[in-house]
């Protein structure tokens, strides 16, 4: 399904954040790896969550759910043999199952994305496994991955983390279960270092112990560790609701998005400090963003390491920025579902977008009046890219067509919908 985004001049109305992602997929798999009955309030509902609910289903987990919560009989440390997991299109998903696969005997991840997922890499992750004793096989560090453990090693174990700290949260996962202690070296660079903060804060309410040092670069963990089953509760996602907070900005606006912390240790948080300094009008108080936007905003740099997965909408942004902005620090963006800094910035410019890119940087010359759109774009089958246009459709001329825009279900199912209920001019089409 394709998605028309006619401009739209005016949004008004509140919203409730959807749940947070990120916290949905970790709560879920630290129940599955607890021995007994964990209670997961407000659960996230998107393609991700529902990849980790089929594999720990596979694994072994008992899930029941109703609209408000799931409630999940784990495993612990005996997963079901499975032979084969789907973890669909979802990155995170495969790369935390990819250790836990490692108290296995055997079990394959499928391909069942070949021009998304299948393209990434996770020979970081592999290396690492592959120095505890678990046999990996694989395409080039690409799916199909079949893993062969079993009894995987504890001691020391050194990961990169110059592409992804997915790779790190992995073997946080891993780690406490493993007979051995185990200390863990993140060498090169640490990509989303605030990501990593909520996997510890994960891993602490599920009563683990790590002890990490303060930069985040190396880990001692305790093996022979139990997980507690738990009551945890969801918080507001600030990656999904970053495209609707940029929405709000870019046009006359009064917009209010609920149960956003203000100190929530999700690193997208910041994207509110971003239109800060971009000199939107908008306060943030008793978890609810108030936007009102006047269209006007004002060009700046910014570290978007510090929120990776919000940092298309904030470019969406600052197309209608008034000077030149630069996001750098981004090369980890070209690893996602698709290259989102060389697959995107093309498809902003066939909208009229005047952006160009360096390996790390993302650089947007501002267009006050606007952008022409009248365009059909390719989203790349990828959530935030589709977002992200959508943000740049609301001020285009004419209107912006965004291919199979269904996509966005990833990460967050009704996000048209809740721009639709703030007034935006949206339509899906065949």
């Amino acid at each position: 399904m394709d998605m028309i985004v006619t401009p739209t001049g005016k949004l008004q109305g509140e919203i409730q954040a959807l749940s947070s992602k990120n916290y949905t997929t970790r709560y879920m798999l630290v129940a599955a790896l607890a021995e007994g009955t964990s209670t997961i309030r407000f659960p996230a509902r998107s393609e991700d969550s529902d990849a980790m609910r089929r594999c720990i289903r596979d694994l072994g987990a008992v899930i029941e759910e109703d609209d408000e919560k799931m409630v999940i009989k784990g495993f612990g440390r005996s997963p079901y043999p499975a032979k084969t997991l789907n973890v669909g299109n979802a990155g995170a998903v495969l790369r935390f199952l990819m250790s836990v696969a490692a108290l296995l005997p055997e079990v394959t991840f499928v391909n069942a994305y070949p021009q998304s997922l299948g393209k990434r890499p996770h020979d970081d992750l592999i290396a690492a496994l592959q120095s505890m004793g678990v046999e990996v096989e694989h395409q080039n560090g690409r799916l199909p991955i079949t893993i062969r453990g079993g009894r995987p090693r504890g001691g020391k174990i050194r990961v990169s983390g110059s592409v992804s700290s997915q790779y790190l949260s992995s073997l946080l996962f891993l780690a406490p279960l493993l007979e051995e202690d185990s200390e863990i070296e993140v060498l090169n660079d640490l990509k989303s270092k605030v990501v990593v903060g909520q996997t510890l804060e994960v891993l602490q309410q599920a009563g683990i112990v790590v002890e990490a040092s303060d930069d985040l670069m190396h880990y001692r963990i305790p093996g022979r560790q139990r997980y507690k089953a738990q009551t945890y509760t969801v918080q507001g996602d600030y990656p999904g609701s970053a495209a609707i907070l940029a929405a709000a900005a870019v046009t006359e606006s009064d917009v209010k998005v609920h149960r956003l912390l203000e100190n929530s240790k999700q690193g997208e948080r910041a994207v509110v400090d971003v239109l800060r300094s971009m000199e939107v009008p908008l306060t943030h108080e008793n978890g609810i963003v108030r936007v009102t936007g006047n269209g006007r905003l004002k060009a700046g740099e910014f570290d978007g390491d510090a929120f990776t997965d919000g940092v298309l909408a904030m470019v969406a942004a600052a197309v209608f920025a008034e000077g030149t902005s630069r996001f750098y620090n981004v090369e980890n963006l070209r690893y996602k579902e698709c290259d989102r800094i060389t697959d995107f910035l093309t498809e902003l410019r066939k909208a009229g977008a005047n952006v160009e890119e360096k390996r790390d940087e993302i650089i947007v010359h501002g267009r006050p009046e606007g952008v022409e759109g009248g365009a059909t774009i390719d989203a790349h089958y990828d959530h935030r890219v589709i977002m992200a246009l959508s943000v740049v459709g609301l001020r285009a001329k004419q209107p912006i067509r965004i291919k199979d825009a269904h996509h966005v279900a990833k990460s967050y199912p009704n996000f048209f919908d809740h721009l639709a209920s703030l007034g935006a001019q949206v339509e899906w089409v065949k």
